[in-house]
């Protein structure tokens, strides 16, 4: 072991409030907004490379194996098909109204799982579980039910109760039934891509979805009994204003999720080709854009929410709430999570895991997935081993983006550093960002102010080493 878990004493416990946590600076964040990792992982999945291969992973996981002890699993399947295109989506997906496709993938899925379940037999119980894609309803009624067998036949599950297992619903592709399905197979989480109610908004995006039909879908989750609903929108889309999103964020709060995930739509049509369908003259301008995170902020926090980091608004009594105010946040692929010490097995195309202290990811192409496959391997084309560097900055960055707030001291206890000293130019900076307004450094703390949380992957960009590195350009979303 390279350090030490930092206990969650080393965070300042705030009582249980639904006050405003976060506070919308507009000019603070027009001169300081720039393009910057989401910081789902450090480092970033752009760092990952081909030198890291499958051998790499069971070395990781026979080291994880060899430290022993129980440690809980957190599991990720991708599903990346979709029926149709979405304009603004940059996932890796593929669209196909050929459903054979989807069960050629379903049987080298299955394979995958069982060959990752051989390799953690015996070792951990599955606390978290969460499906992606894509639409991971394009999958049959059928189908989904043979995959959750698979799942329960492959790894020990932890009780319904003390589990998460979440997937993302396209409210167009289910119904009622179809809900109440999904919560016998054994899902308690449901998460619902939305993006916007407005007509317009929607034809733009090509994503017609009548309120009705999701509030319907909201409906039949609360009344078969999933413990949590999320929506997600996104703010900056082609014929969005701030009239129609005033609208939008109404009807959400009236709904009532659990959490509310609220994305800055990034337009990229040079990268991602739907979006070349997107015309420019419908766009909204920066200051619109800027006026629509401003009300949804001010909509959200007036009505009870938490805002959680990022773009994650949580009711108070939520389990990312309470996790938040108890020091048990974590960040990883999945967005905010409470379960900081699994290891992240990821199954399917382009998924990427988290094992001990590597990260690796799939073929990005069902063509070098199945081949892999057909050799008996897992799909495994690149990644990265972290040093104690890596480890170190990996904390550092987890507890401000979950916290807000970090003990120096902590960190030397869990770290052989001096953490003035290791990180000297990097303190020089977090200096401006303090007479920026961002953070306050207060004798042992350093702590993100309510008018920096919102940008709050600034400040995590202060400790990311390789964002230094001459020659190298990735391509990031803006940071609010």
């Amino acid at each position: 072991m390279l350090h030490q878990e930092i206990p969650s004493s080393s965070t300042r416990i705030a009582p249980l409030v639904a006050a405003r946590s976060v506070e919308f600076d507009p000019e603070l964040v027009q001169r300081l907004g720039k393009n910057g990792p989401r910081y789902t992982s450090y480092p970033t999945a752009d760092r990952f490379a081909d030198t890291f291969s499958y051998r790499d992973y069971l070395h990781a996981v026979a080291s994880v194996r060899t430290r022993g002890g129980a440690r809980p699993l957190s599991l990720y399947l991708h599903i990346p098909f979709c029926d149709t295109v979405c304009y603004y989506c940059a996932c890796n997906k593929i669209v196909t109204k050929n459903r054979d496709k989807a069960a050629t993938y379903l049987g080298y899925l299955k394979r995958e799982i069982t060959m990752q379940a051989g390799l953690f037999a015996g070792m951990n119980e599955v606390e978290q579980l969460h499906f992606g894609g894509g639409t991971p309803t394009y999958l049959s009624d059928e189908q989904m039910g043979e995959l959750m067998a698979h799942l329960r036949r492959s790894f020990r599950f932890a009780p319904d109760e003390a589990g998460e297992y979440s997937i993302e619903v396209d409210p167009r592709t289910v119904s009622a039934e179809r809900v109440h399905s999904l919560r016998a197979q054994g899902f308690n989480r449901i998460s619902l891509g939305v993006q916007d109610f407005d007509p317009d908004v929607q034809k733009a995006v090509n994503r017609v979805q009548p309120e009705a039909e999701t509030r319907a879908i909201i409906a039949a989750a609360r009344d078969a009994g999933f413990r949590s609903v999320s929506i997600d929108l996104i703010y900056g889309l082609p014929k969005q204003r701030l009239e129609s999103m005033t609208v939008t964020i109404g009807k959400v709060i009236d709904a009532s999720p659990d959490r509310i995930s609220i994305y800055h739509y990034a337009h990229l049509p040079h990268v991602f080709k739907p979006q070349r369908r997107i015309l420019d003259a419908d766009m909204p301008s920066s200051n619109e854009k800027l006026g629509m995170l401003a009300l949804c902020i001010e909509r959200l926090t007036d009505a009870g929410y938490v805002y959680i980091g990022m773009d994650h608004f949580a009711k108070p009594d939520d389990d990312l709430a309470v996790a938040q105010r108890q020091g048990r946040l974590h960040r990883n692929f999945q967005g905010y999570s409470t379960h900081a010490d699994a290891d992240l097995i990821s199954c399917g195309v382009s998924a990427i895991s988290a094992v001990g202290a590597t990260y690796s990811q799939n073929a990005k192409t069902l063509e070098a997935y199945y081949e892999a496959l057909d050799n008996n391997e897992l799909p495994v084309v690149r990644g990265i081993a972290l040093g104690m560097d890596d480890l170190l900055r990996r904390t550092v960055i987890q507890k401000l983006m979950c916290q807000f707030e970090l003990s120096m001291s902590a960190i030397e206890l869990a770290f052989p550093i001096a953490f003035g000293q290791y990180f000297a130019a990097e303190m020089a900076v977090l200096r401006h960002l303090e007479r920026d307004g961002l953070v306050t450094i207060d004798g042992d703390w350093i702590s993100v102010t309510m008018r920096g949380r919102l940008l709050i992957r600034n400040v995590c960009m202060v400790f990311d080493r390789y964002l230094a590195v001459p020659g190298t350009v990735p391509r990031y979303s803006r940071t609010v």
